[in-house]
């Protein structure tokens, strides 16, 4: 019986790896930002927010396409899956660069979404296929502290890319030039993971069956719920935040630096929740980590309403925030993930179509909302977390017993 291939990756480059693949969709989301007031210009759009759709259509592009690569690649395995989604990305990002209109321009923005969702998916699949237990966690740990520094650096690369030459057309070039380094790396380097024994048939009913107890057990759907609310407030926040360091707090120039500041927190927040959660438990941190965002803003709020608003304060609560939700996103999956063990890919998959596509409506929602305050951003946070601490509380009550029928009396 021919023994598995050893991995070609030592294991300092292979959590580089599925760092970079996780990087990935960061990366074209956070470049983008200092690039929407060009995109406005350029494209004469009516409503400076209409900018902020560049961003929303690539998140909906990698959310729909998460359904599909989880079967796919229990099907055909990791790598060709990966090779084919990274193809798309790198195509699509070409024809973002050659966009002459607008509408031609977002069509070719949820391609590359499209062919995105592959290295987002295939990363926990990698992981999970040569490690488990608390070798697998070491693993997730150090890709998502690697994975952080993308979020800090990609608004300065962005701005970078247009002190170097003011067209935005070169700020997707970028993305090519990712695209194809991270192709590169999988074709020579990465050894495919899953052998021909253990793969899934593809066929119409095991694939519903997979997909309706992801979405029926109780758990899986109460936090997959929750997640994609406080995701949709961490992008609605994404999608705001150029105009607010720029048009509330006039702070064009600094804006790649304030951003990478408060990004920076997500980083910290993974550390502190790698040396919290087995002392503390996810729930508990989930139930005190939305409370935390419901409590701060209220704060946010009152100043903003009583005139004391600026850019000390929105910093110090706006990043506060959001080292908040980088607690609260790892344990919500990790919740949501817990009982689907025995269909991980697949749920994995749902889950990521559901968090994604959620998140990047109600993120556009919010963006769209800006009327030159925080205030929209801030009660959408205060709201959403409401809503999510409610859910989380109805998924852990135990669900109520049926009482008997009681015989009629004739």
């Amino acid at each position: 019986m021919p023994s598995k291939p050893r991995p070609a990756m030592a294991f300092g480059e292979f959590v580089g790896f599925v760092a970079a693949c996780m990087a990935l969709s960061a990366m074209s989301i956070d470049i983008m930002l200092p690039a929407l007031p060009l995109l406005h210009a350029d494209f004469k759009l009516a409503d400076p927010n209409q900018a902020q759709a560049v961003i929303a259509f690539f998140l909906v592009g990698t959310g729909f396409s998460q359904i599909f690569y989880g079967p796919l690649a229990d099907r055909f395995g990791r790598k060709p899956i990966l090779i084919a989604g990274l193809t798309l990305f790198t195509l699509a990002g070409i024809l973002t660069m050659a966009a002459n209109s607008f509408t031609t321009l977002l069509a070719a923005r949820a391609l590359q979404g499209i062919g995105a969702g592959a290295p987002r998916v295939m990363a926990v699949s990698l992981v999970r296929d040569r490690f488990a237990g608390a070798r697998m966690a070491r693993v997730m740990s150090l890709a998502v502290m690697i994975f952080m520094i993308v979020p800090v650096l990609a608004p300065s690369l962005g701005q970078l890319v247009l002190m170097v030459t003011p067209n935005w057309h070169w700020v997707f070039g970028t993305l090519v030039a990712a695209g194809i380094a991270l192709l590169a790396w999988t074709v020579v380097r990465l050894s495919e993971s899953l052998p021909l024994e253990r793969r899934m048939p593809l066929t119409p009913r095991s694939v519903y069956s997979a997909y309706r107890q992801t979405l029926t057990t109780r758990r899986c759907a109460g936090y997959m719920l929750a997640l994609s609310l406080i995701f949709g407030a961490h992008i609605g926040f994404i999608y705001s935040s150029q105009q607010i360091f720029v048009d509330v707090f006039d702070a064009g120039r600094s804006f790649p630096l304030l951003f990478a500041a408060i990004a920076l927190t997500t980083g910290i927040a993974a550390f502190t929740n790698s040396k919290l959660v087995r002392r503390v438990g996810m729930r508990r941190i989930v139930v005190t980590g939305l409370a935390a965002i419901i409590v701060i803003n209220l704060f946010h709020l009152g100043f903003s309403l009583a005139g004391y608003e600026n850019l000390l304060v929105f910093m110090l609560l706006q990043g506060a925030s959001v080292f908040t939700f980088g607690l609260l996103a790892s344990n919500l999956n990790a919740l949501a993930m817990e009982p689907m063990g025995h269909i991980a890919g697949t749920a994995s998959s749902v889950i990521g179509f559901v968090s994604t596509i959620g998140g990047a409506l109600i993120g556009l929602a919010i963006g769209l909302m800006f009327n030159g305050t925080v205030i929209p951003l801030v009660g959408a946070y205060i709201a959403l977390a409401l809503t999510s601490l409610a859910i989380a509380y109805h998924t852990e009550k135990p669900a109520q017993a049926k009482k008997p029928a009681q015989p009629q009396n004739a």
